[in-house]
């Protein structure tokens, strides 16, 4: 069973599979082979109806994130998924009643509900307009705005210096 961190991670890198590169967003989920190893590395079976669900998943949520859809849009990807008990010495745990084709998509979807339940704002898109990437912040102070601080938060560093300097050097 995954820990919350993994699964933090795994919605992460589901959310970050359409950089933007060299000014084109890439969807590291188009190429069937590349999809396939991306599932398998994250705990799927690889097969195309999985892939379906896993993209509509990403895609839905992405858009919950940025605020262009409400959190009702991820209740169809939730329909008729159930939980069981199940009981050991260790004591009794939940086990999702799905079929396995979809569990990624519905593992994703519930992770985000688990952020948004336990660490609420901390699950947003990178401050860079330009980035189509997320991050959740698990800094003390809640205030990460980029992905990646080398990547987005220096070229955004730079635009503001440069802007700055301009404006000083134009009066």
């Amino acid at each position: 069973m995954a820990s919350e961190r993994e699964r933090q991670d795994a919605l992460l890198d589901l959310l970050n599979s359409t950089p933007v590169v060299g000014g084109a967003v890439q969807d590291e989920l188009a190429d069937p082979e590349a999809a396939r190893s991306w599932q398998r590395a994250h705990g799927g079976s690889g097969t195309a109806d999985e892939l379906r669900g896993l993209v509509q998943a990403r895609d839905a949520l992405q858009d919950v994130v940025r605020g262009a859809r409400t959190a009702t849009t991820l209740g169809p990807l939730l329909k008729g998924v159930t939980s069981r008990p199940d009981v050991s010495s260790e004591g009794v745990s939940w086990k999702l009643d799905i079929p396995p084709e979809r569990r990624m998509a519905v593992e994703a979807v519930l992770a985000w509900s688990a952020v948004q339940r336990t660490m609420p704002g901390r699950l947003r898109p990178c401050a860079n307009p330009e980035c189509r990437r997320f991050v959740i912040d698990r800094s003390k102070t809640n205030r990460a705005r980029w992905c990646s601080m080398a990547v987005c938060g220096n070229r955004m560093k730079a635009r503001r210096h440069y802007q700055r300097t301009r404006d000083v050097a134009a009066e």
